[in-house]
């Protein structure tokens, strides 16, 4: 079954809730869409949302790399040979992480639908549902606790909260945030390189009582081996983001002494779900577990993460809220989401249909 037609857009979805992380306040959610059409009329579709802080790869450049001119090798193509597709858009855009998963989503989009089953059972569902976390910004004592509130009431049972600008106000808004909730949620930090590795380990042991899941990304991202020095304890609770892109860096990170104990796996960082899944197989083969993590993002990517996070036997925790806050998305369907539970439908494919 071959390729008919590819078609690329991009589009503002806006972020109802701007918020505020160690290095940015976020308000505008700019993605770019890939829609694959076959000559039987069956569709997939892709997304992305790049990461320039993360990978230097702008929207811009997305774009750029998402011409007509430059996918058009995949016209014609037949879609039934989608390892070999994928493999060429690796090769073929290397600096463009963001562009490559936009591509290889909606091509195991229409490759899954084309056989008529969900991608996650196509991947090896190994997983049924999992509670996702949903994300608080840097925000005053009030504020966080206000939203960890609205959060529990909807249901959520964790709660990442991003840290990183202040050791002792980061701690203060935890105390507060633990002490109104009670443990009627998991809590998880994000500091997004935010600290030193003396403040990480204050932090691990001064937040000990909280019962603090993990904490994402303390130290700047080029920083591995100040990560192998930390105490086994706190390597053990730490989870790699922006040090974490690729296969490739996935296999510095495990090298002795091991640098952190969780992968945090994004889509738009590494270039989609094949090369997701050769970093979760490294984690499996080394025993880490693996955490999965998104942009701000529409339904599409972020339910295709889903799909691959379920496919993983390590898969061990998700946060993959980006869709929640958006004002508009440009298909329906996707992921189920009930009080704070994720789970993949029995649709073909991701499950998603394009509106209009």
């Amino acid at each position: 079954m071959k390729i008919k037609n590819i078609t690329i857009w991009k589009a503002d979805l806006v972020n109802t809730k701007p918020y505020t992380i160690a290095f940015k306040t976020v308000d505008e959610v700019l993605n770019a869409f890939v829609e694959v059409t076959l000559e039987n009329g069956v569709t997939g579709i892709g997304a992305c949302n790049p990461s320039e802080y993360v990978t230097g790869e702008h929207l811009d450049q997305t774009m750029a790399t998402l011409t007509d001119a430059n996918v058009d090798f995949l016209r014609g193509r037949d879609i039934r040979e989608i390892h070999q597709l994928i493999a060429e858009v690796t090769v073929k855009f290397p600096r463009t992480p963001a562009a490559r998963a936009a591509l290889d989503i909606a091509l195991h989009d229409a490759f899954t639908k084309f056989l008529g089953i969900p991608l996650v059972k196509y991947l090896g569902q190994k997983v049924r549902s999992m509670p996702t976390s949903n994300t608080i910004g840097i925000k005053s004592v009030k504020d966080t606790v206000e939203e960890a509130e609205d959060y529990v009431k909807r249901g959520f049972k964790a709660i990442k909260v991003k840290t990183g600008k202040s050791l002792e106000e980061d701690i203060e808004r935890l105390v507060k945030m633990r002490e109104k909730i009670g443990m009627k949620a998991t809590i998880r930090v994000d500091a997004n390189q935010g600290y030193t590795s003396s403040d990480t380990v204050a932090f691990y042991g001064r937040t000990q009582a909280l019962g603090i899941e993990l904490i994402e990304q303390p130290l700047p991202a080029k920083a591995v081996d100040e990560l192998r020095k930390l105490p086994d304890a706190v390597k053990a609770v730490v989870a790699a983001d922006e040090s974490l892109l690729s296969p490739k860096d996935a296999l510095e990170l495990v090298k002795p002494p091991r640098a952190v104990g969780i992968f945090n796996i994004k889509l738009m960082k590494c270039g989609g779900i094949s090369q997701a899944q050769q970093i979760a197989n490294i984690g499996y083969q080394e025993g880490v577990d693996l955490f999965w993590g998104c942009n701000d993002e529409s339904i599409v990517s972020i339910t295709a993460a889903l799909h691959v996070a379920f496919s993983c036997p390590n898969t061990k925790y998700i946060d993959l809220d980006g869709s929640l806050d958006l004002a508009k998305d440009l298909v329906n369907g996707g992921f189920i989401l009930k009080d704070g539970i994720m789970t993949c439908s029995e649709k073909p494919g991701l499950g998603v249909e394009r509106i209009g």
